[in-house]
């Protein structure tokens, strides 16, 4: 038999089950309800649903198929016109049997209370989630040498004994199955501080451009959230905020695989899974707020390394150490380390326990998605995601509320996370400041000191010691601007129309003579460059005269 795809619906009246039944062979069917159970069979699907309220046969009931879709649509009438049925989207506690709903032991002992799946406390009872002490006992040397506990409810054991190198790389810790509690806190306060880099968070407090970004993004439970505190009347108040949370045919096919499971955990295991869930959430919270939703190949190894339940099978006393110890990681390992992004996880956590299950249920689906998609990172949701994504749907709102207004009360301070953050700014502060006086000061003495004599002799030295060619040329004497201006016209001697002549020097060599000018009185003969056998060239005898 296949268990269809299935959706339910109320109103005050009435509940509405929309069974996805394709294929099927609709002229056999068979629907059976009654009290709290409800049965439905159209081979080759059967469905049998433990509904959270009682439903009545009276006449109204109705029921239509729509072909095209294969859908069957069968609407039921309430036994308490108004009752509203809590949990109609925790399809895999609907699919459990009445009779496995609770997890009484076999064997009772007569006189004594029963024990609920909810570890053995009253419903009314109010949690306190202050920390819980007991007396100092001696630890022995046999009692080490056994094999610890971890995963959901501390309910595994010896899994790492035989897989410890394939999951190396999952989990933190080392040798997990036979480290006690206390030593794993040990191991892990001590990795973070060999991790932590004080360069890398100066850089992110001093350049926050990015994680304002990041910080400005708003998640689809902040909306959610923003809907659930608008002021409502108090009968459409449980109704309405059960509504806000919706699951997508994934989510709803994702729950139709998990197996229903009933746990029996003491008081103290009990408390332990709330806080654990707390932990995981937050880790959550910071990847789909730096990622702003879109998901990528790290998003595993942020959720499991921001997770000390997860990489180091952490335990709790308190929700205070759940967010310190939270802190110092979200400052240690990822890309985007600050710390307004632990307080703003902080917050949003917060939000999804007071959206209620439904919301808390989403979240942790979408975990199972992402470590189902990771090869290293299932066997997180078999230790786990997926425990938590059976109990949650059973778990009581109320204890969801007090969780949630326990951890909004929590106050974090740089200080508490023991890695000198304050002395770091404070130090980065200082140095900023005397760079900043330093630079003021150069540049104000570069404005205010004269130059020195030799600085102000080089800088006069260009106009005292180059003179113009106007000042040349009204300094100097007539005759050396006469030949001046013969030596241009012998340049020019070949282009112009002049005498030439020939004479011979004391060698008896003949050069040829050239006279400028057109005045007799002033011709002096000058060595033309081109006379054949010259000396030497006529520049340099230029420069001579």
């Amino acid at each position: 038999m296949l268990t269809p795809a299935f959706d339910l619906s109320q109103d005050p009246d009435f509940l509405t089950i929309a069974i996805r039944v394709p294929y099927a062979r609709v002229s056999e069917f068979d629907v059976y309800f009654k009290g709290v159970d409800f049965k439905f069979y159209a081979k080759p699907y059967f469905l049998r649903l433990t509904l959270p309220g009682r439903i009545i046969e009276n006449g109204s009931e109705q029921g239509s198929y729509d072909a095209d879709k294969g859908l069957f649509t069968i609407q039921l009438p309430k036994e308490t016109p108004g009752q509203h049925f809590e949990g109609l989207n925790m399809l895999t506690a609907l699919l459990a049997p009445r009779k496995s709903r609770t997890a009484k032991p076999l064997v009772e002992e007569i006189g004594t209370s029963s024990v609920s799946e909810e570890g053995g406390e009253d419903d009314d009872e109010e949690f306190d989630w202050e920390i819980e002490q007991f007396p100092y006992e001696e630890v022995s040397e046999s009692a080490l040498k056994l094999q610890c506990h971890y995963g959901f409810g501390d309910l595994r054991s010896g899994v790492f004994q035989r897989l410890q190198d394939e999951f190396s790389d999952v989990i933190d810790i080392k040798d997990p199955d036979f480290t006690p509690a206390a030593e794993r806190r040990q191991k892990r306060l001590a990795a973070e501080l060999t991790k932590f880099d004080p360069d890398h968070y100066l850089a992110d407090f001093f350049e926050d451009e990015a994680v304002e970004q990041v910080l400005k993004y708003n998640p689809w439970w902040t909306d959610t959230y923003s809907k659930m505190m608008a002021p409502l009347g108090k009968s459409q108040e449980q109704e309405d905020h059960a509504a806000l949370v919706s699951f997508s045919e994934e989510e709803k096919f994702q729950l139709r695989k998990f197996v229903n499971k009933s746990y029996l955990l003491d008081k103290r295991t009990h408390r332990q899974v709330y806080y654990s869930l707390i932990d995981i959430l937050l880790a959550y919270c910071y990847e789909t707020r730096v990622t702003e939703g879109e998901r990528n190949v790290e998003s595993a190894w942020n959720i499991r390394k921001l997770s000390p339940t997860l990489c180091w099978f952490e335990t709790w006393t308190n929700v205070h150490e759940i967010l310190v110890s939270f802190g110092r990681r979200v400052l240690c390992y990822p890309l985007y380390r600050h710390f307004k992004l632990v307080l703003k996880a902080q917050r949003d956590t917060t939000e999804i326990l007071q959206l209620g299950k439904s919301a808390v249920l989403k979240c942790l689906l979408d975990v199972h998605k992402i470590f189902q998609e990771s090869d290293p990172s299932y066997i997180l949701n078999d230790l786990y995601i997926s425990d938590y994504c059976v109990w949650i749907q059973k778990a009581k709102s109320k204890k969801l509320a007090a969780l949630a207004e326990a951890l909004k009360e929590v106050s974090l301070t740089k200080a508490q996370l023991g890695l000198e953050l304050e002395e770091l700014e404070a130090a980065a502060f200082l140095v900023q400041e005397e760079e900043a006086a330093l630079t003021a000061a150069h540049s104000t003495s570069r404005q205010q000191t004269p130059p020195s004599g030799s600085e102000a002799g080089a800088l006069e030295e260009p106009d005292s010691t180059i003179p113009s060619e106007t000042e040349d040329s009204a300094s100097e004497p007539e005759e050396l601007k006469g030949s001046k201006s013969k030596i241009v016209s012998s340049l020019q001697g070949p282009f112009l129309e002049e005498s030439n002549a020939l004479l011979v020097n004391n060698d008896g060599v003949c050069r040829e003579v050239a006279y400028l000018g057109s005045d007799s009185s002033q011709e002096k003969p000058v060595a033309s460059a081109w006379a054949p056998g010259g000396s030497r060239p006529l520049i340099e005898e230029l420069g001579e005269h």
